[in-house]
This record gives structure tokens, sequence and C-alpha cells, in this order.
């Protein structure tokens, strides 16, 4: 269709945005007699949209299919709307309902989803409100459940009576939570099959190659209880506002007198169950993006397996190393600290693109820091216009494998394994993984937050703190 728009002003530059966010390709000529410059900055990305720096003639109206107005001329606003009606044209004038032979809703858009929003013009402001509440808590899956459900519709027989009671069943997941399935099951039996033999596998190679794994079974270092209870409290930490496991469960190793590698590595090994507990509770809740995940797998593991391999090289200088990895929980520490303050920015209009990136430096980092994952990938994602809800699901079960190649890797490379500090995170994050996965929603993650930053930073300034005063 082609549209004629006349007045370029902020109004104008509204309709112009709105027509061209719901088809790129329409045609649209702009008449004006005053073109802001946002209008011309707007018009350069779309080849489509015609600019006339001149007044309005009727002439205009040929060859047109709609007519918005968007001018402050109360004469001119009249004088389009005759000029219109006689070329048998229907027209828009902005914030003029009685002068409208039609409205322009607000839109709400998840890939070939669409809702529309109308209040007849009476209101515009309560439309676009409810707008941006639609577009925050409709989840980005819709559309690919819209796709499957286009496909499947495909391939249905028989006349319209049985496609659509074959539709009713298969949509009644979307309501019924005793009927809920996913979609790709022979993909997700094989992830979670891989989850299980990986877990065989670790724990088959500790036995049969690590006699100080044996030794630990029977003779249990006390420190094993306080890590224990670090680990559990770090993991309903985390699953409250999914991130800082990582930060704060290294800066409480290295406190322990842990090197920077096996703090990281007793970290990873630990963070192998609770994330494959918490990876399955959030796919049971629906909460798992596949696109997501698959884009950020391999270059995390990539980023990951590096780290891990940089930080074991460098075991032998553990006692220059270790300041350097405070110095980092200590930056987290801030920024986590930060973060319960910042009051939330306005969201993007469009989301991250850059996620292969994301991964890889997401995975290096949390290699070498001994966290991080959570706080430098699920960050990025919220504040690049991802529902929190599923980012915080996809995360959770990338960090699984994470996790895992960097154990692995740590492993092959250490000669050494701390198995009190392993024991003790694994059982307790494992304990609390469920339940941080259920709760996640209940507790205040303002005042979590801020605690969690304080002693992040008190730990950690504590360690740079006495390798200074060791130097000097």
């Amino acid at each position: 269709m082609h549209t004629l728009v006349i007045g370029a002003g902020p109004v104008g530059l509204e309709k112009l945005q709105a027509l061209v966010r719901q088809s790129e390709q329409a045609r649209i000529k702009v008449v004006a007699a005053e073109i802001s410059e946002e209008v011309y900055a707007f018009a350069k990305e779309y080849p489509q949209i015609i600019l006339e720096h001149k007044n309005y003639e009727a002439a205009d109206l040929a060859g047109v299919d709609l007519v918005i107005a968007a001018t402050n001329n109360p004469e001119l606003n009249l004088r389009i709307v005759e000029d219109g009606h006689h070329a048998r044209l229907l027209v828009n004038i902005a914030d003029k309902p009685e002068l409208c032979d039609f409205y322009l809703g607000s839109i709400v858009k998840k890939g070939d989803l669409k809702i529309a929003i109308s209040t007849n013009g009476k209101s515009p402001t309560i439309a676009k409100r409810l707008k941006e509440v639609f577009q925050e808590n409709l989840p980005d899956g819709l559309d690919i459940t819209l796709q499957q459900m286009s496909k499947f519709r495909q391939t249905l027989d028989g006349d319209f009576r049985d496609k659509v009671q074959k539709l009713n069943e298969v949509s009644a997941v979307l309501v019924d939570p005793a009927a809920k399935s996913t979609s790709s099951p022979s993909f997700k039996w094989l992830l979670w099959a891989t989850i299980m033999l990986s877990l065989a596998t670790l724990v088959a190679i500790f036995w049969h190659r690590e006699p100080e794994f044996q030794a630990y079974l029977v003779n249990i270092d006390p420190i094993f209880y306080w890590f224990l209870m670090g680990g559990f409290v770090f993991a309903m930490i985390d699953g409250a506002i999914g991130m800082s496991y990582g930060v704060t469960s290294t800066a409480f190793s290295l406190s322990m007198g842990l090197p920077p590698a096996s703090a990281s590595m007793a970290v990873h090994l630990s963070e192998v169950l609770s994330n494959g507990i918490a990876g399955w509770m959030h796919y049971r809740m629906g909460n798992i993006n596949w696109k997501l995940f698959r884009l950020l797998i391999i270059p995390g593991v990539i980023g990951a397996v590096g780290g891990a391999f940089l930080l074991s090289s460098l075991e032998h200088y553990s006692a220059y190393t270790k300041p350097l990895v405070s110095v980092y929980t200590l930056i987290l520490g801030g920024v986590i600290l930060s973060k319960a303050f910042k009051k939330p920015g306005k969201r993007k209009n469009g989301k991250i693109k850059q996620i292969v990136p994301l991964g890889f430096f997401g995975g290096f980092i949390d290699a070498v820091g001994g966290g991080g994952w959570g706080s430098i990938v699920l960050s990025s994602l919220i504040a690049g216009g991802r529902n929190a809800r599923f980012s915080l699901g996809t995360v959770k079960i990338t960090r699984f494998f994470i996790a895992l190649m960097s154990s692995l890797t740590f492993i092959t490379m250490l000669k050494y394994v701390h198995w009190e500090a392993v024991g003790g995170l694994i059982i307790g994050s494992a304990l609390a993984a469920p339940i941080a996965a259920k709760v996640s929603n209940r507790i205040s993650v303002k005042s979590i937050m801020v605690a969690v930053g304080i002693i992040v930073i008190l730990v950690s300034l504590r360690s740079v703190i006495m390798f200074i005063l060791k130097v000097l």
C-alpha cells in the first residue's frame, strides 16, 4: 500500500516508525513544510520513504491508498479530510479521533505473532502502556510455538472439524500444565542422556585415577564442612539472583588458602552437579530458549577450555596469580553492589545480537577467574533486551557444559586436587540447586545483591592486602 504522511515533526516521526515497524516494504511519501532532522535520519535507512519538502496540495493524494496527517494546523487538517473524502480515501488525523476514518492501534510483535490494541482513539497512552506490558511479559518462545504449530497444521489430513480437534489437543499444553510437552524430544533426551553419562564418567575417572579421591572418602577433613556450608549458601544466592556463585565461591576458596587454579577447579567441579540439577529444573519449568542455547554453548566451551588451560599452566606462579584473581573478584563484587542500587534503564529497541563472542568471552573469563559466566552473560542478555526468565534458564543449562569442560581441563593439567573443597562445594550446591530454582522469584534480590557485593569486596580486599603486606 502507498501511504501519504503529511507532517514531519515528532508526531510525524512516530507515525513513520509505526508504519515501517509493521512492514519495512511499505511505500511512504512524506509531505511537509518543515522536516525535522530526526525524520531525515530515519528516512535514510529506508529508501522506499520519499520526502517532499513543500506545502501540502490536493494533488499529493494521487496514487495514494491511505492518508495520515500529523500537523498542528487545525484548518489544514480539515482541508486534508475534505480532500481525502473527495478522492474516496481513508484519512487518519493524529490526536483527532472525531476526524479519523480509522485508528492506528498499538501492535505487539513476537515474530509472526501480532496482537493489536486499540482504544478507538480515546487514549493512545493506554494502548501504548498495554503494549509495553504485553511486550515485556509474552515470552519470545511464542514465535517458536507458532512456527511449530504451522508446520504441524500442514501435516494434518481430514476435514476442517478433524483439523480443529487435533490442533486443540496439541495446543492444550499452552494452558494445561499436566499436558505440557516440549519440542524436539529426541534432541532434549539426547541432551539429558549426555548430562548423566558425563556425570558417571567423571565419577569413574576420579575413582580409578585419583587415589586422593578414595582416601578422601575415608578420612574427611574438617574443612570439608566449611565448604559444604559455603556451597549451599552460594548456590542459594546464585539461584535467587542468577549469578555470583562463581565469584563468591572463588573469593571464599582463595581466602581459605587455595591457589587460583585449584580454587577455579573446585568451583567448576561443584557447578557440574548443581547446574545440571538447576538446568533440569528450569527445563521442566519450560524456561529454556534452545536457539539461544545453541548460540552460547560452543563458543562458551571453547573459551572455558582455553581459560582453564592458561590458568593451570600458571599454577606454579600462584603466589602472583592469586592477587590478580582477587582483584578480579573485587571488581565483580563492586559490579554486583552497583547493580543492586542501579535503576533499570530503558530496554534497547532490539535484542543483543553478538551472542557468540559473548559466550566465548564469558567462558574464558569464567575459567580464569573462577566465576563470571552468570555476571557477564546473563547480565548482558537481559540488558540487551532478552527475556529475563528464559535467559536465566538458558544460562543455567549452558553453565553445566562450561563447568564440565573446564573441570576436565583442570583435572588433566593439575597434579593435586583439594578434595575437601571440591566435595563440600559439590554436595552443598547440589542440595541447594533444586530449592534455589523454585524460590528464584520469591526472594528480595536487592538485599541479597547488597550483602553478596559487600562480602565479596571484603574477602577480596583481604587477599589483596595480605599479598601487599607479604611483599612489603
